[in-house]
C-alpha cells in the first residue's frame, strides 16, 4: 500500500530557513507542505510558491478576519493553521504538525514505511524529539529516555549542575511532535496532542525509530538572542509547569533561568547553557555512555540548490 504524508508548520523565519526545511522534507519523501506564513509576507509566499508541492498561505489581516481575531499568542494560532491544513488535507495520508527548525532524520528506512506498518485504529504517531547540541559541527544532539524515572536519574546523572531541575537536559519539549492520520474531521489538533472529543491521541503508537532533530537553540548567541521572547511568550513561559513536583524542589523552566538571570545576570545564564548544550567532550562521553548521542550530517545547501533552484 502506497501511503503520503506531509507537513504542516506555522513559520516566521527568514527564506532560506523556510527553504531548509521545505527541501529536507521533500528530499526524505514528503508529497505535500503546508506552510502558513505568520508574517504575511507576499514575497516569500511567491517564491515558495512556485514549488509544485508546497501549498502556502498567507497569514494577513484577510486570512485572520474569516476566522475570528488572530489570536496574540502564537501557540493558537499553529493549532489553528494546522486544524485549517488537516481539513484541507486530501492527498495525503498522514499529516506531522512541526516548526521550521524541525527536522525528521528516516536515516536508512522512509517515513512512508514506517506509517505503511501502523495499524488502522491508530489515529495519531508520535516522533520523539533529539534536541541539538552546540559545536562540533552541529553534527551532534541528545536524546532522553521515554520513562519519567529513568530520565530523571539520568538527567541528574550528566548534568550535575543543573539536572536536577530539567527534563532530559532538554531546554524545548520532550513531547515531540504528532502525525496525524487525515480524513478524520473529529480530530482536532494541539501543539504536542491531539483530541476526539474527549479521547487523547486516539490510538496513539510511538515511532521511535524516527527522531525528530530539533534545533532549538543552535549557539549559545541563538539562545540568549531567542531568551526574552522565550521566557515571556515561548517555551520558557511562565504558565508552563515544573518537571517534577514542588514539594520535591522542583522549578519551571521559566523560574529556573529567571533565578539563574537575577543572581548571575548573563554569564549565568552562559554557564547553563555551556553544561546543558555545548558539546563539550564529557558531556559527550555521558551521553553517549546513556545511550542517549545522536550524530547526524545536516547540510541542505545542495537540497536547496535542487528543489528550489
Amino acid at each position: 500500500m502506497t501511503v503520503k504524508w506531509g507537513i504542516v508548520s506555522t513559520i516566521k523565519a527568514p527564506l532560506a530557513e523556510i527553504q531548509r526545511f521545505a527541501a529536507w522534507h521533500l528530499e526524505h519523501g514528503a508529497h505535500r507542505l503546508f506552510l502558513y506564513l505568520d508574517d504575511a509576507d507576499p514575497e516569500k509566499a511567491e517564491r515558495l510558491n512556485s514549488h509544485p508541492k508546497l501549498r502556502v498561505t498567507l497569514c494577513d489581516e484577510t486570512y485572520w478576519k474569516k476566522r475570528g481575531n488572530r489570536p496574540e499568542r502564537h501557540q493558537p494560532r499553529q493549532t489553528m493553521n494546522a486544524a485549517h491544513a488537516l481539513s484541507r488535507a486530501k492527498d495525503v495520508d498522514w499529516l506531522l504538525h512541526c516548526d521550521v527548525d524541525e527536522l525528521l532524520w528516516p536515516s536508512t528506512r522512509s517515513v512512508e514505511s514506517r506509517l505503511a506498518g501502523l495499524p488502522a485504529y491508530c489515529l495519531c504517531a508520535r516522533v520523539r524529539p533529539w534536541e541539538a547540541l552546540s559545536g562540533e559541527g552541529g553534527r551532534y544532539l541528545k536524546g532522553v529516555a521515554l520513562s519519567a524515572r529513568e530520565r530523571r536519574a539520568e538527567t541528574e546523572a550528566v548534568y550535575p549542575q543543573f539536572g536536577q531541575w530539567l527534563n532530559g537536559g532538554f531546554l524545548s519539549h520532550v513531547a515531540g511532535k504528532l502525525f496525524l492520520r487525515t480524513g478524520h474531521p473529529e480530530l482536532k489538533p494541539r501543539i504536542h496532542n491531539v483530541y476526539a472529543g474527549e479521547v487523547e491521541n486516539p490510538g496513539q503508537q510511538e515511532l521511535t525509530d524516527l527522531p525528530l532533530l530539533h534545533f532549538h537553540a543552535k549557539s549559545r548567541e541563538d539562545f540568549l538572542a531567542a531568551y526574552r521572547f522565550r521566557l515571556t511568550e515561548g517555551s520558557y513561559r511562565s504558565e508552563l509547569k515544573p518537571n517534577r513536583k514542588r514539594e520535591d524542589g522542583g522549578l519551571s523552566m521559566h523560574e529556573l533561568l529567571s533565578m539563574i538571570e537575577a543572581e548571575h545576570g548573563e554569564a549565568g545564564l552562559r554557564e547553563f547553557y555551556d553544561e546543558v548544550c555545548l558539546a563539550r567532550p564529557a558531556l559527550l562521553e555521558a551521553l553517549r555512555a546513556h545511550g542517549r548521542l545522536l550524530e547526524a550530517s545536516i547540510d541542505p545547501g545542495a537540497l536547496i540548490q535542487r528543489h528550489f533552484a
